[in-house]
């Protein structure tokens, strides 16, 4: 199965310390060597201006490659979302006046055209436009992290 990382996730993965969890980054570097692993442009973005801690920085610098520009198809898809009247709050006030990258359609776009789950750390809220109710209307797996962990059978 593969997964799209959405920028709240990579956040999450800054207090996992390299020198304190070096088994985690073990597997999650071959995870993203193989392709299991992969996330869009706008979390890219969105991490430039979020990323406290220096070990995740100079990883995202590193594993620039995983950070996939939209395809046509994901383009389709991000037309769909929107569509849906309610998701157009997925882009906020602040976000469109400001101009500043908003990841959370490109996500499941991406995840939507590789048959991907979406890992995010955003809670399903009834009625509001997060992640995981997009996922669930347009039927995309979602997990957290830990669910990530799990799914792929990592214990530590």
């Amino acid at each position: 199965m593969g997964y799209v990382f959405d920028t709240s996730s990579f956040i999450v993965l800054g207090h996992y310390f390299p020198e304190r969890f070096p088994s985690f980054w073990e597997k999650f570097d071959a995870a993203v060597s193989q392709g299991v692993v992969a996330s869009v442009r706008e979390v890219h973005r969105e991490l430039s201006t979020h990323l406290a801690r220096p070990h995740l920085a100079d990883w995202v610098k590193k594993n620039r490659s995983i950070f996939s520009a939209p395809s046509s198809e994901e383009m389709a898809f991000v037309g769909q979302i929107f569509a849906v009247a309610h998701f157009q709050y997925l882009v906020g006030e602040k976000e469109r006046l400001k101009g500043t990258p908003v990841a959370d359609p490109f996500v499941v776009a991406c995840a939507s055209v590789r048959s991907a789950c979406v890992v995010t750390e955003e809670a399903k809220k009834e009625n509001a436009a997060k992640i995981p109710n997009v996922c669930e209307h347009f039927g995309i797996t979602w997990t957290n992290l830990e669910g990530f962990m799990a799914l792929e059978g990592w214990e530590f």
